[in-house]
């Protein structure tokens, strides 16, 4: 499961969010859903990576590393019996790129025998937000071909084609494209949450999915729109 049920009989998801900067995690908070998850989940820094994958991957990101493994291997403790791990980041920007495949190696390490599913938004030179993009999904692409077992890519460009498109939204925000991408995630992984004969689990998934240790890179689609 993806959560836990707490002492008061509420839902808490078993979900550790991780930014550099406060901005997203205040965000957040204020939302809909900031009342969801345990306070001490929440892991962010103050400065920023500033889209600099080395910030996020040896300088800014590595600092903050060690707190985010703490609240990691809290909650790993609290299952019975861990199945594997989720993470949920960008190709393009500091933290997503930097950090997020620092902290895929380090939980590596510490959990070498659980599956390592990641859902990876990877950045297109049509929908661009920094030029330096390539840069940093060409660092991190290195490190997910180690250190992933399954990485589920979503395409930026189809993301907003969709929108336009198919959902006739003229100027899509990033909640429109995150529902999107929370309808794929569902989709995906529906099969850990409902018995079934197929990809019972992450690891049973990976079985019928990649052919070669390294070839772990999905593409994924969603029908009907």
């Amino acid at each position: 499961l993806t959560a836990f049920q707490a002492s008061n009989n509420k839902y808490v998801p078993r979900a550790v969010l991780v930014d550099l900067e406060p901005g997203t995690m205040d965000a957040v908070r204020a939302g809909p859903f900031g009342q969801l998850f345990r306070p001490d989940n929440f892991v962010f820094g103050q400065s920023g990576a500033g889209n600099n994958w080395a910030k996020g991957h040896y300088t800014e990101g590595a600092e903050l590393v060690d707190q985010v493994l703490d609240v990691v291997r809290r909650e790993a403790e609290g299952c019975d019996c861990l199945q594997g791990f989720q993470i949920t980041h960008s190709l393009g920007g500091g933290t997503g790129a930097g950090m997020g495949t620092l902290l895929i190696s380090k939980i590596r390490e510490e959990f070498p025998d659980r599956m390592m599913a990641t859902f990876s938004v990877v950045p297109s030179p049509k929908v661009s937000d920094t030029v330096v993009e390539p840069y940093n999904a060409t660092l991190s692409v290195h490190q997910l071909v180690e250190n992933s077992d399954e990485t589920f890519c979503i395409d930026n460009e189809a993301l907003y084609d969709i929108c336009m498109r198919t959902l006739k939204l003229s100027n899509p925000s990033y909640g429109d494209l995150n529902h999107l991408v929370s309808a794929v995630m569902s989709g995906v992984t529906t099969c850990l949450r409902f018995p079934g004969q197929l990809n019972s689990d992450l690891r049973k998934l990976a079985v019928n999915m990649v052919p070669f240790p390294r070839l772990h890179f999905f593409m994924v689609g969603f029908a009907p729109l």
